[in-house]
């Protein structure tokens, strides 16, 4: 099982810089959200700096682009990587991609399986195996003159999509290569309801479930005194009521018997007590949303929950605990050589 790092918006010598550190400690690799600054820059600076990482976005905003776009964007990392790189893809939020994007958001998993099929018609083309012509209900593109064709290349090209509900779970199981797990997710939601979708999207697309990887965020928690598990307690308290607060995912409480945790949160949202979200998840909850364990048990606490399940599981707290206390390194350095022996 590979370990990764999370990571956001940075200067390009500071990706770099972490990308040395990451190397260094035996990480795997490095996960790009994209939030407040697009991902692929960092990327191949990150990539420069530390040439035995992967790369990932999880995710990259689909819809505000072209397929073409980000088959051409990802296509080159591959290559500028020696396949070291594969795209990860997601829809966001109606409001973000509507108001904040100014792109159509309708039928979100529909549009996003048009949208993943496209982008491999961009690279069965970039490649030369046949001509552009994808004809799909949101996308249509039939155009590749040879120079703007880019150099063709062999390395695999992989895309993944992020996915909660069962619809994209079925979509990511007909067309992806993997799934990105949302960061707010237990083990019985994984084995009773995203599993099982991903099964049916694969079988209905006649392709092998196994071949589809789960890439799968995680609230680790570490720490040998109370004292020194807190600050990352409280951000993944917060963290998690930030993400439960949305009504989609309310779910996530309820099948464990947290039912009205949602409603709780988003009152305390209205009264503009922001300050106290985490104070509605309780240690109950945590065991089920986060791994909070002294450091010599961590890596196996990470290993029995996620061995057979994640292809990769990827370190949510750890680029900012680090930064706070670089003295942790050394131990998370340990955590991702057991995780990755075992």
């Amino acid at each position: 099982m590979d370990i990764d790092i999370m990571t956001g918006a940075a200067r390009w010598s500071d990706a770099a810089d972490l990308a040395r550190t990451v190397q260094d400690a035996g990480f795997s690799g490095m996960l790009f959200t994209e939030t407040s600054q697009v991902p692929w820059m960092q990327i191949a600076s990150a990539a420069t700096a530390a040439p035995q990482l992967s790369f990932s976005t999880g995710i990259a905003v689909a819809f505000p682009r072209s397929p073409m776009v980000s088959a051409a964007v990802a296509y080159e990392l591959v290559d500028n990587t020696g396949g070291r790189f594969r795209l990860g893809l997601g829809s966001q939020v109606r409001a973000h991609i509507e108001r904040r994007y100014g792109a159509e958001f309708t039928r979100p998993a529909a549009r996003l399986k048009d949208y993943v099929q496209a982008v491999r018609a961009c690279w069965r083309a970039f490649n030369r195996e046949e001509r552009l012509a994808h004809d799909g209900e949101f996308y249509q593109l039939n155009l590749l003159p040879p120079d703007w064709a880019p150099t063709p290349h062999d390395l695999p090209m992989k895309v993944d999509i992020s996915a909660v509900g069962p619809i994209m779970c079925r979509v990511a199981g007909e067309v992806a290569d993997g799934v990105h797990v949302h960061p707010l997710h237990s083990m019985p939601y994984i084995e009773n309801r995203l599993l099982p979708a991903v099964a049916d999207g694969a079988a209905r697309a006649g392709r092998p479930v196994d071949d589809i990887e789960l890439i799968i965020p995680v609230f680790a928690c570490p720490g040998d005194t109370p004292e020194e598990r807190e600050p990352y307690l409280a951000v993944a308290r917060r963290q998690i009521a930030f993400y439960g607060s949305t009504p989609n995912y309310a779910f996530q409480f309820d099948d464990l018997g947290h039912e009205g945790t949602t409603a709780r949160i988003r009152d305390k949202m209205k009264a503009g007590e922001l300050d106290t979200l985490g104070d509605l998840i309780t240690d109950e909850m945590l065991d089920h949303y986060a791994v909070v364990s002294p450091w010599d048990e961590l890596a196996d606490r990470l290993l029995e929950r996620y061995r057979g399940t994640a292809a990769r599981v990827v370190m949510y707290l750890t680029e900012r605990a680090v930064r706070r206390d670089p003295s942790q390194l050394p131990r998370w350095a340990e955590v991702a050589a057991a995780v990755r022996a075992g």
